[in-house]
């Protein structure tokens, strides 16, 4: 059923949410509750954190409404805390699904003194060391070499990890990432690349990207295979994903998963979607009503199993109370003060650096 290079993408799931195919054992109305609960957290997740960005609270926020089937599916189709992810800075609710507590998220986007970072890389841009969750760049597909060369690593040490590397359509333009992919293939490093094809890269889209009839086409270049998969599907996500992943775990080199998806919300709060209209209304709401969020639902009423009005919102209010009570705990905790250039550079500070230190202190306490 999962085969590389499919002319339409690989679904499971229609869009009124009836099964293609019979589905796995696994896809319970429990675990299926489980992915759209993770789903619904990553939406709602972006519309607090909208609020916080229009509060001044933040000053720099990515939505990845919409896709939330692509990263939630992806998430459960590898192994947290043991693969290593290279994601691009609208993988807030892949980090979700792999774990990564909100509280850390929210911390990050804050700044504040309980931000694994400390302040210092740029709101929205998360890592977690402890999920091998490499820090997000703005540079778009600056992350794809490095993703390579851990694959090369992982193959040179024999484990069985994997490298995965996330991207969207529009990093697929840029010299980096052919060059990651060549690197990749050449090498048959243990990647799992998925491109998260929301079809528009800031105000371009794909039909401006490239001539190619879509993405996973590329693969064929750098040798290997190439997976197509519906990005609204929670299910065909996660089980293509999967296949692929479980294929380069087995020591056959790297893979390219494209999922068709779309970015219903703004590039970023530096997007002038709203004012210029590069996309029509009518392009954003068919997508809208494709939503992968209710694709799960219906799914569930289809099983005998639905989520009601009533449940719906009270799990909605639920994630908002949480957001809010993270927000408090994160701002309560203070944020960094001058202090921090000095430290989490050296194990023993050197003389200049101390005395830099102490010049400073002083000039603090007289302005005091």
């Amino acid at each position: 059923m999962i085969q590389p290079f499919t002319a339409d993408p690989i679904r499971f799931v229609s869009e009124d949410g009836r099964p293609i195919h019979p589905l796995p054992a696994q896809y319970t109305p429990a675990f299926l509750r489980e992915l759209h609960g993770l789903m619904l957290l990553g939406r709602e997740f972006d519309r607090k954190l909208i609020t916080l960005l229009r509060q001044g609270r933040t000053s720099f926020y990515a939505q990845a409404s919409g896709m939330e089937a692509t990263q939630i599916g992806l998430a459960k189709a590898i192994r947290p805390k043991h693969d290593w992810v290279w994601g691009y800075y609208r993988d807030q609710v892949l980090a979700l699904g792999l774990g990564v507590p909100l509280f850390n998220l929210i911390s990050q986007c804050l700044g504040s003194n309980t931000d694994e970072s400390r302040g210092r890389q740029m709101p929205h841009h998360f890592s977690s060391r402890e999920y091998n969750f490499a820090s997000i760049s703005s540079s778009i597909a600056s992350q794809v070499p490095p993703a390579a060369g851990s694959a090369m690593a992982q193959k040179y040490l024999g484990t069985d990890e994997i490298t995965v590397c996330t991207f969207g359509d529009g990093a697929t333009s840029e010299g980096d990432w052919h060059a990651g992919m060549n690197m990749a293939g050449a090498n048959q490093a243990p990647g799992l690349f998925v491109c998260e094809n929301n079809q528009w890269a800031i105000s371009t889209h794909l039909r401006h990207q490239t001539a190619s009839e879509n993405i996973h086409i590329k693969a064929k270049a750098y040798g290997m295979p190439g997976f197509y998969v519906d990005g609204n599907d929670v299910v065909a996500v996660l089980e293509v994903c999967h296949h692929a992943a479980e294929w380069v775990r087995a020591g056959n080199g790297p893979a390219l998963v494209e999922c068709l998806t779309y970015r219903v919300g703004s590039h970023s709060n530096a997007d002038a979607d709203a004012e210029k209209s590069y996309r029509t209304r009518d392009e954003v709401n068919e997508w809208l009503g494709r939503d992968p969020i209710t694709r799960v639902e219906h799914l569930l009423e289809h099983l005998g199993d639905p989520i009601s009005a009533e449940e719906r919102a009270g799990m909605i209010a639920a994630i908002h109370k949480q957001v809010d009570d993270e927000v408090l705990r994160a701002e309560a905790a203070g944020y960094p003060d001058w202090r921090i250039m000095f430290e989490d550079v050296y194990s023993d500070m050197p003389d200049h650096l101390r005395q830099q230190a102490q010049y400073l202190r002083e000039e603090q306490e007289a302005q005091a």
